[in-house]
């Protein structure tokens, strides 16, 4: 087996990551593009010494799992690359990769891994996407015309790429207005005699387009980020869009001037409207700025956090510890329950919004420290009853492992967006707790992603049934 062979293939599961599982004369093959049950020919793309990755050329046979994607950018784009499989099939692999990843890499073993709650709407779902400008547009097979403009591109990246732009139309996971206002912002941008930048010489104007959306009021953020500043251009801009968009409530300019590719500026600027706009979790309002963090399934998120306090079993008299809290969403949802909450989060932002949402929420008993959680938790002097943990894709600090199992809480609830280092965190804290069970959330419809909330329940303390 050599790198560019072409090989008919049988794809027989599905691995953590998203790609078809193959095996061929002993040799494991990840196949992009492929779902159980489909014969394809593929071709070699990366040869390991253990493992070989492929790439779809033809569908042979197509496994009844598939199904025909609504979107023309699926076989480029990677916003959604499952829309090809059914919906009901794509909740199964979730919660298989998680009881995978629990056994595999945890070593963790007989622990219930609950069906995956669906997401209630699998498009138009996300109330945030981030847009990239390109001086260099990727034209997909069906593109392939000489009177195409590739000097600009505003749209999502291919898979695995960091300088290759599909310029997108229409994306099916955001609101639908929200493709009129990426059109209008496009025209704009092209018409304004500034160029787009080059992901690769770091020249140019025009970066990102940040669009959120709040459900609950229909109101739109529309926040660009540019290289450098040119106040009379953006205020046109901004003038214009929110004539043409009377339920744009906020306008946002931000300057980056870093070549790192990521969506938020140094400086920043409300050109039109107010900084934030209001949207709802549950009966909770939260106010949203352009840089603060908020879950892009804003239906999904309700199961999550309920999910969360399910498995806390709070009692009036708890003092609860919420680790990588964030603008404190999950503390306030638990404060009804509990005698308090003291939130970590080391992002200065972030504990602001915090303690603003809980004003507004009218919450009284949730306090919140700005700080890395690997040097603020050993400085607390009260006791948790119950720890919430929230950590990002990376997992837990090594060193915050051992203060946590020193602190001794009766129970743990995990939430995670990794099942690997889920399993591996969970692994290390497998010597004082056990895992009573995992509920996976579905918030990202149409990918591999999911959410997943871990049930901790202290040896001591007995019984670890399920809810």
């Amino acid at each position: 087996m050599k790198k560019g062979a072409e090989l008919q293939l049988t794809i027989d599961g599905m691995a953590i990551g998203g790609r078809g599982l193959a095996k061929q004369d002993g040799m494991v093959i990840f196949v992009d593009h492929a779902v159980e049950g489909d014969i394809v020919l593929a071709r070699i793309v990366r040869k390991k010494k253990q493992y070989a990755e492929a790439r779809t050329l033809e569908i042979l046979f197509p496994s009844p799992y598939r199904i025909a994607p609504l979107c023309s950018y699926n076989a480029y784009c990677g916003g959604c690359k499952w829309q090809f499989i059914d919906y009901n099939r794509q909740i199964v692999y979730k919660q298989q990769h998680i009881a995978e990843a629990l056994h595999h890499i945890g070593g963790i073993k007989d622990v219930l891994v609950h069906p995956t709650m669906p997401s209630p709407d699998i498009f138009e779902y996300r109330n945030k996407m981030e847009f990239s400008c390109s001086d260099r547009r990727w034209l997909m097979r069906s593109e392939m015309d000489d009177t195409i403009d590739r000097s600009f591109a505003l749209g999502l990246h291919v898979p695995g790429t960091f300088d290759k732009v599909l310029d997108i139309q229409t994306c099916l996971l955001q609101q639908k207005q929200g493709n009129a206002i990426l059109s209008d912002v496009r025209s704009f941008m092209k018409q304004s005699g500034e160029p787009a930048y080059g992901l690769k010489s770091h020249q140019g104007f025009w970066r990102f387009c940040v669009l959120r959306h709040s459900r609950a009021h229909n109101q739109w953020m529309v926040n660009i980020v540019t290289s450098t500043d040119h106040p009379d251009l953006l205020q046109n801009m901004a003038d214009s869009l929110c004539q043409k968009h009377e339920n744009i409530a906020s306008f946002i300019h931000q300057i980056s001037s870093r070549k790192a590719a990521i969506a938020v500026g140094e400086s920043e600027k409300c050109l039109k409207g107010q900084e934030w706009i209001e949207d709802y979790i549950g009966p909770f309002g939260f106010n949203i700025s352009a840089s603060s963090f908020f879950q892009t399934n804003t239906q999904a998120v309700a199961h999550l956090y309920q999910t969360v306090k399910t498995y806390a079993r709070l009692k009036p008299t708890d003092r609860v510890l919420d680790l990588f809290c964030g603008t404190g969403t999950i503390a306030i949802w638990l404060a009804d329950q509990c005698a308090s909450v003291t939130g970590i989060e080391n992002v200065p932002d972030a504990v602001s919004n915090a303690n603003h949402n809980c004003e507004k929420n009218n919450i009284t008993n949730c306090r919140f420290i700005c700080g890395d959680i690997k040097d603020s938790l050993p400085q607390l002097n009260e006791k948790a009853d119950v720890v919430i943990m929230d950590p990002p894709r990376a997992g837990t600090h090594p060193k915050v492992i051992p203060h946590l199992l020193s602190m001794g809480p009766r129970r743990i609830i995990y939430v995670s967006c990794n099942p690997s280092t889920l399993a591996r965190d969970l692994n290390l804290l497998s010597s004082d707790y056990r895992v009573a069970e995992v509920q996976p959330v579905d918030m990202f419809p149409h990918t591999f992603h999911t959410e997943a909330v871990a049930r901790l329940e202290k040896k001591s303390t007995g019984s670890v049934t399920p809810l």
